[in-house]
């Protein structure tokens, strides 16, 4: 399951509505081990397309430098999909190199860059396979269970 705060969930809608008709993309660190989404990061999509994302390979370099100096990993890796479902592509599936990450995928097929319906969906992928997971959200990791 996925636990991540109400204001992180929001930075991501936010950042796939303004990115919009492009896809979005960017990353949410944690303190190693934690598996607790933190630092907001959010990234330019290179590949600037409405079908695709890619991280920059100069800027992807320079974060995972910066995780590591601050005892971080990616816990979210997070994109959106502007014309389908919040489900992993084929193409998504062959990144995904990650296997502790929980994938997001926000859809905003149904609202564009304004106000409107989004879904919102987190899964694991281990190995080419697929596995959606719970999302709970939370207004801050204190109201958490053993937090």
């Amino acid at each position: 399951m996925l636990t991540i705060t109400e204001e992180l969930r929001d930075k991501i809608i936010a950042h796939a509505r303004a990115d919009h008709p492009d896809e979005a993309c960017g990353v949410i660190a944690g303190p190693a081990g934690s598996d607790r989404p933190e630092r907001f990061i959010p990234m330019l999509n290179a590949a600037r397309s409405p079908t695709f994302y890619e991280f920059d390979s100069g800027d992807l370099l320079k974060l995972y430098r910066e995780m590591d100096a601050r005892d971080e990993e990616p816990v979210v890796i997070y994109h959106s999909h502007t014309a389908t479902e919040a489900y992993p592509s084929r193409t998504d599936v062959s990144y995904a190199n990650e296997p502790n990450a929980h994938y997001v995928l926000v859809s905003t097929a149904e609202c564009g860059n304004g106000e409107g319906p989004v879904s919102f969906r987190s899964f694991r992928i281990r190995e080419g396979e697929i596995t959606e997971e719970e999302v709970r959200f939370v207004t801050s990791y204190d109201d958490t269970p053993g937090s």
